[in-house]
């Protein structure tokens, strides 16, 4: 593909709204792949070009929240080990098998997630004060951390929803937290996921460097956004945005 002035533009601003969608809940990767492929890629070189921004997206917003002292450390090994695992499982598999494999696993999770803000909110948006509980209290975690890891090494779109369902409704971390520890996990799973995509000669670097200019300004800024909003705000903006993905889920 051949980049210009208007397609570096595109991708810029692709890129930082993005950023500021990862950060503050998911799905960012449903404007930067189409991005991408509205450019002229090919949907697996877009796939795993996009992994280029959201890894250097997910350092920088990391970053933000721990300076400000919202990313919790103390159960991070064993909420990383089965995203990894997933991670790697995902990536391999996306290497060789299509997308559309995951787009109803994809829908289904969306409008689940949305159906549960909605009737029971407190399950994925804990109240201010809960106590979050580790992986060895909860088992069941480890089944979703597997699962959001495989996902997001697959797919990636959208699996900043399957990881704060995770972190936020079986781990119950508040949702500022969630979203600093989700973007932890998604750094972690998308550095093995694109070796995968290295070995394999997948990755386009100049498009996929330049959304991620835009999607490391946009996770700055979006950090500060996170820690000034009220927990309800950022609940309403999680299911306005699971809406949006389900719609896009069943549109392309």
């Amino acid at each position: 593909m051949e980049l210009t002035p208007a397609g570096i533009v595109l991708l810029v601003v692709t890129g930082l709204l993005a950023g500021v969608i990862n950060t503050l809940a998911g799905g960012g990767s449903n404007l930067t792949v189409p991005a991408l492929m509205i450019l002229g890629m090919p949907a697996d070189i877009a796939n795993a070009s996009n992994r280029v921004a959201v890894f250097l997206h997910a350092l920088v917003a990391v970053r933000g929240f721990k300076k400000y002292d919202k990313l919790s450390t103390a159960d991070l090994g064993p909420i990383l080990l089965p995203v990894l695992l997933g991670g790697l499982a995902g990536a391999a598999s996306a290497s060789y098998l299509p997308n559309w494999l995951l787009k109803p696993l994809l829908l289904g999770a969306m409008i689940s997630m949305a159906l549960v803000i909605l009737i029971r909110p407190a399950a994925i948006a804990p109240p201010v004060g809960t106590p979050a509980l580790k992986v060895g209290e909860r088992p069941a975690s480890v089944i979703a951390l597997l699962g959001a890891g495989f996902y997001g090494g697959f797919v990636q779109a959208g699996v900043g929803f399957i990881l704060l369902a995770a972190l936020a409704g079986t781990l119950r971390y508040d949702l500022v937290r969630a979203n600093a520890l989700k973007l932890v996990c998604s750094a972690a799973f998308t550095a093995v996921a694109l070796i995968v995509f290295i070995a394999r000669d997948q990755v386009a670097w100049v498009p996929g460097l330049i959304l991620a200019v835009g999607a490391m300004i946009g996770g700055h800024f979006a950090v500060k956004m996170a820690l000034r909003v009220s927990q309800n705000t950022l609940k309403w903006f999680l299911l306005l945005m699971t809406v949006a993905v389900s719609l896009a889920a069943l549109l392309l």
